[in-house]
């Protein structure tokens, strides 16, 4: 369970992050503060893993805020004004939400900070959003994804999911333990049973290896 704070002197942002927290079964809210001043109080009281953070506040701005903080939690930056972006990064912040985000982006973002999270080595689940809900997916339940037009096809150990997702994405949200070697394929590394020619037998399928990703999937095989 990750432990975060809204932080945004807009009321409609913060209600918009409060439901979209509600409806992430990983997160747990803490509170919804208004200004920087106010989250202190909460972050001074008990352990914070991951502060939503609004850049342009009254009195104290959500940068110098964080740059106060000596004990620094996770954080995604969320503002209306694209240029700062560059600052938000140079803090290493795990991403940048440009306003209004849709619960989509919000979702990738989270899924960032469970790959960093020390208490969820390697992500351990991903969210994947299929049949209007949000499947919290275990990465040992998965098999493998393929790309099927606009849609990807998630081969879990019990059951299959069609997502509103690109390979692109998932690439960048799933650990070292995935890997892409298709363009229409991601794999469980775990999960492989053995390599024939330009196959990969995994369970009972056969997973074709493409040109391009060939010398790539061969060079991490190896190790």
């Amino acid at each position: 369970m990750i432990k975060c704070l809204i932080i945004d002197d807009e009321p409609l942002a913060r209600e918009v992050l409060e439901s979209y927290v509600a409806d992430l079964p990983s997160l747990q809210l803490v509170c919804s503060c208004s200004d920087a001043l106010e989250a202190l109080e909460w972050i001074n009281k008990e352990p914070i893993d991951l502060l939503f953070l609004d850049i342009n506040m009254p009195k104290l701005s959500g940068i110098n805020f964080f740059k106060s903080l000596s004990k620094k939690p996770k954080v995604i930056f969320t503002t209306a004004y694209a240029d700062h972006a560059v600052e938000g990064f140079e803090l290493e912040a795990v991403d940048y939400l440009l306003k209004p985000f849709s619960f989509e982006r919000f979702v990738k973002a989270v899924n960032k900070v469970q790959l960093e999270s020390p208490d969820t080595p390697h992500g351990e689940f991903i969210m994947l959003k299929a049949d209007k809900k949000m499947h919290k997916v275990s990465h040992d339940q998965i098999l493998y994804f393929e790309s099927i037009g606009d849609y990807v096809k998630a081969h879990l150990v019990d059951k299959t999911l069609i997502i509103n997702e690109t390979l692109r994405k998932l690439e960048d949200l799933l650990p070292a333990s995935f890997l892409r070697v298709h363009k229409s394929f991601i794999i469980s590394i775990d999960r492989l049973e053995y390599v024939e020619g330009n196959q990969i037998k995994l369970g009972e399928t056969k997973i074709p290896i493409g040109q391009s990703y060939r010398d790539q999937v061969n060079k991490i095989l190896r190790k």
